[in-house]
């Protein structure tokens, strides 16, 4: 069971409110619930294990100094990945990449819940053959199943350009498998 479902939006709301009230002992729900989420959206962008704890570890020490800020205008979880994006976009800045990310693995995954290697692979080369802003799109969509709304919080780009990105890139990524039929499992109208 996805971790994330344990807790309802209401719940996660009222979490953050207690930690705005000072129950700095009440992020670690929080912690909890995210953690392997974010974990994985860093290391998608990052490729690299070690960047990716840094990575997520830095965003919820950001989103814990940071939650004053937050306001339910947005799920607390888009607000968090907003955040993780940003960290992961400076790492790949300080890093002077040009966005080459996924390359050939050198080390195993060593995350306790991972996804079968053939899975894993599969999904790498995949996110490869993509540029950076596709991959944003295709991971927070079809992996993480954010709405468009959601995503235009994270990336700063209007729904209905996301919709038209996301479906372009899914027709081309069906057309380019032969056959291979990528679906996502909610429509793509948001």
């Amino acid at each position: 069971m996805d971790d994330v479902n344990l807790f309802e939006e209401q719940s996660i709301n009222e979490i953050v409110d207690l930690v705005k009230h000072g129950d700095t002992e009440a992020y670690s729900f929080l912690i909890k619930a995210f953690q392997k989420k974010i974990y994985l959206y860093c290391y998608y962008l990052l490729g690299n294990q070690e960047e990716a704890e840094d990575a997520a570890q830095d965003t919820f020490i950001s989103g814990f100094n940071q939650i004053g800020q937050f306001f339910p205008t947005v799920s607390f979880a888009a607000w968090l990945y907003k955040i993780a994006h940003h960290r992961c976009m400076d790492v790949l800045k300080k890093k002077n990449r040009r966005f080459h990310l996924f390359k050939k693995y050198q080390q195993e995954l060593t995350v306790s819940d991972q996804p079968s290697d053939r899975y894993s692979d599969y999904i790498h080369e995949l996110l490869s053959s993509l540029n950076a802003e596709e991959r944003r799109i295709l991971l927070l969509r079809a992996l993480e199943e954010y709405s468009f709304e959601e995503m235009s919080a994270i990336l700063d780009i209007k729904p209905a350009t996301l919709r038209k990105k996301y479906e372009r890139l899914r027709k081309r990524l069906i057309k380019g498998k032969g056959g291979f039929h990528y679906e996502h499992a909610y429509k793509t109208n948001g």
